[in-house]
């Protein structure tokens, strides 16, 4: 940190008396100084910066100093985070800073209870950290009077908002947005925090949702790379070491011999991987911790506490801790197989080199072929200072439907023709006219003296627990409470118990990285009790991701096929597996374009190395060529056994410019929730729109496929 006298210029003078004093700063770093001058006039912006790289200070010291300069009065600042364990973490430091001026910051989400938010209702904090959908349940609350304690709203703080973007919680944050906005009668001042990401100015213009264009806004990333600027010759910065272990029992061995006395991250690609992991390296003796969201809270947070205060020990996590939550001093990052971005390799290896003179670090253990192709990719566009761009979700029309449903809720009554004054220019609602009619038509909305109101089919589909079905986008899947006397240790797939395990004995569990029996499964309660047991157990959950790998990803694990190697360090055994690799797939690669080829089985396969969300795309668009019944792949789509070179160049012609949307079953659209409070064809659009990659597809169509079947 560069002692820069006049970077502490535009914060109150009390606040710059603290960075200096009590945090012991002789000045601000690059960020919080540059985040300084346009946040405290009120612009909105986006900041980017490393994890760890003071994100959080460079937004709260700037608004704090506005408040005071601004007699800003009730709670005027709302900090919001994607997970609750992130928000649990930074109270303490926001109370702190908070403090510091004589005022004051408190915690509402899911978790909080009833005397807490009782307190906070009778005197509202300053700042208040919370999550999107306990917003929206303050906002449809009979409890809260929402006009009295949002009126004072001036800013609000998006911590790591390209989370959020990428899915449609970031659509349901800004529809609630534009309502809090509407109470206040003004604009509110949007401030992102990110990690690197490939279009950042387009995020910003995401985040300001209706004052895009109107509203100042900008960028502040200083000694991040953006878009366009030139590549350098040299990869990131960070010790990197690849492995191929050949399976997660074998990764346990080389945790366990590994950096002994160290602190060590590892993170799974599935909440089965973390178990599995997990009590593999407690049979050998390393102490464990685990950490995913199908544990109980308590059960995370005495993990996460006993791992940061610990020093020789293991904690291993899902996404769960690749987020900003402070887990004590890491000394190194495990990575099982690859995740699924970049975005997300760059989060997890900044969990290390915190300490002065240390070292970014992260070693990749490949448990088989398709993680070693995957990390290799990955990292491969790690090396050219690749990063994705985060895309909203596509024609979120479901959202549409739950924020409609959400207003009647939260105002009683609205005007029929009202209602699209609440979110003036948020592009989704241009095309709301026809939810609104189908609302009104299945009896979700009625119709009253030119007024709308909650029907009462939204009260029979929602209206449990005073309709807090409505403050979350997400359809979860079902799931057992597991009970071991009155402590819940989490929360079981209910396939695991409703049949006994092969051969005899009682069903078994493994979750907390410890076995259970199973001793009495209550189906009614949704409700499991058990007591530990010696070994065995199984560990599943449903996953909710289906998209596969992204064209950008698959397209480079082609090009690490063809010989190109990530700029890390690679063990004997992955450099040995990876030729294995390249071996295999010699006939399915070709730098030219795709390949396509006859299996010994009979298959042919048309190598399109696209992803399985284009591959889908190119199925539905060649639906005379493309086995309909496959499963979707990543890196090729199966073809008819008898199409052959000029059957193909008819199929294709044109197809360009004939790009379909892929099929949408009945069991898919049950996923989406609010599917109920949509037309049918457009709820089936909108799932399709989700499954497609029509960029890709068009890309893939565009090359010349080579056959070389025999």
């Amino acid at each position: 940190m560069s002692a820069t006298g006049s970077s502490l210029d535009l914060l109150h003078p009390t606040l710059a008396h603290h960075v200096v004093n009590t945090l012991g700063w002789p000045g601000l770093r690059p960020l919080q100084r540059d985040a300084l001058g346009p946040l405290v006039a009120g612009d909105d912006a986006v900041l980017l910066a490393p994890t760890a790289g003071g994100k959080t200070e460079a937004a709260l010291f700037p608004l704090l100093s506005a408040m005071a300069a601004g007699g800003w009065s009730g709670t005027s600042l709302l900090y919001v985070c994607p997970i609750k364990a992130l928000l649990n973490n930074l109270l303490p430091r926001v109370q702190s800073y908070a403090g510091w001026m004589g005022r004051s910051a408190d915690l509402w989400h899911g978790d909080v209870g009833t005397a807490a938010r009782q307190r906070i209702l009778r005197r509202r904090p300053d700042i208040l950290l919370t999550t999107p959908e306990s917003l929206e349940g303050m906002l449809v609350s009979t409890k809260v009077d929402h006009r009295d304690m949002f009126s004072g709203l001036r800013a609000i703080v998006v911590d790591e908002v390209h989370a959020f973007a990428g899915d449609d919680r970031g659509w349901h944050l800004l529809s609630v947005l534009e309502r809090l906005a509407r109470l206040r009668s003004g604009a509110i001042q949007r401030v992102g925090l990110s990690a690197t990401v490939g279009n950042p100015d387009d995020l910003l213009t995401w985040l300001q949702g209706s004052g895009a264009g109107t509203r100042p806004g900008r960028v502040i990333a200083p000694g991040v790379r953006l878009p366009g600027a030139a590549v350098p010759a040299e990869p990131p910065p960070g010790d990197v070491e690849f492995d191929y272990v050949g399976s997660l029992d074998n990764a346990a061995k080389v945790i366990a011999a590994l950096h002994a006395g160290q602190k060590r991250l590892v993170f799974c690609d599935s909440r089965q991987s973390v178990e599995q992991l997990g009590a593999a390296l407690r049979f050998r003796g390393v102490t464990t911790f685990l950490s995913h969201a199908s544990l109980a809270v308590d059960e995370r947070r005495r993990a996460e506490q006993a791992f940061a205060e610990a020093r020789d020990c293991v904690i291993v996590a899902t996404s769960t801790l690749e987020l900003g939550i402070d887990v004590g001093d890491l000394d190194r990052v495990i990575q099982i197989n690859a995740p699924g971005t970049v975005a997300s390799f760059l989060q997890r290896i900044g969990r290390t080199g915190r300490r002065s003179g240390a070292e970014r670090n992260c070693l990749f253990l490949a448990t088989d072929e398709h993680g070693l192709l995957r990390a290799s990719a990955l990292l491969h566009l790690w090396g050219r200072h690749w990063v994705e761009a985060v895309d909203p979700t596509p024609e979120p029309r479901h959202i549409i439907a739950q924020q409609l449903l959400a207003l009647c809720l939260q105002e009683a009554q609205v005007g029929e023709r009202l209602w699209a004054e609440w979110w003036p220019g948020l592009e989704p609602f241009a095309h709301a006219e026809p939810i609104v009619a189908h609302l009104l038509r299945e009896g979700f909305v009625e119709r009253d003296g030119g007024m709308l109101m909650v029907g009462p089919a939204a009260e029979r589909r929602f209206g449990r627990r005073h309709f807090m079905e409505l403050t979350s986008v997400f359809t979860a899947p079902p799931e057992f409470v597991v009970l071991h006397g009155r402590t819940e240790i989490g929360r079981a797939n209910p396939a695991l118990l409703s049949a006994r395990e092969q051969g005899s004995g009682p069903r078994r569990l493994l979750l907390a990285g410890r076995s259970w029996a199973v001793t009495w499964v209550d189906w009614k309660r949704q409700r499991c009790h058990v007591e530990p047991a010696d070994d065995g157990g199984t560990a599943r959950w449903d996953s909710a991701d289906r998209t596969g790998a992204s064209f950008a990803l698959t397209r480079a694990v082609r090009d690490v096929l063809l010989g190109a190697d990530p700029p890390v360090r690679r063990t004997q055994r992955a450099t040995a597996a990876l030729a294995e690799a390249r071996e295999r797939h010699a006939d399915h690669v070709h730098p030219d374009g795709p390949v396509i080829t006859r299996t010994s089985g009979g298959d042919v396969r048309w190598w399109t190395w696209a992803g399985t969300r284009a591959n889908l795309t190119l199925r539905a668009t060649l639906a005379g060529a493309a086995d309909p019944g496959q499963q979707p792949h990543d890196h090729f789509l199966r073809l008819r056994d008898d199409v052959g070179p000029t059957e193909w160049a008819a199929l294709t012609a044109g197809a360009v410019d004939r790009i379909a949307l892929p099929e949408v079953s009945g069991k898919a659209l049950a996923g989406l929730k609010f599917t109920a409070a949509l037309p049918p064809h457009l709820a089936a659009r909108t799932l399709a729109a989700r499954l497609a990659d029509v960029d890709a597809a068009g890309a893939v169509l565009r090359e010349k496929a080579r056959f070389t079947m025999q």
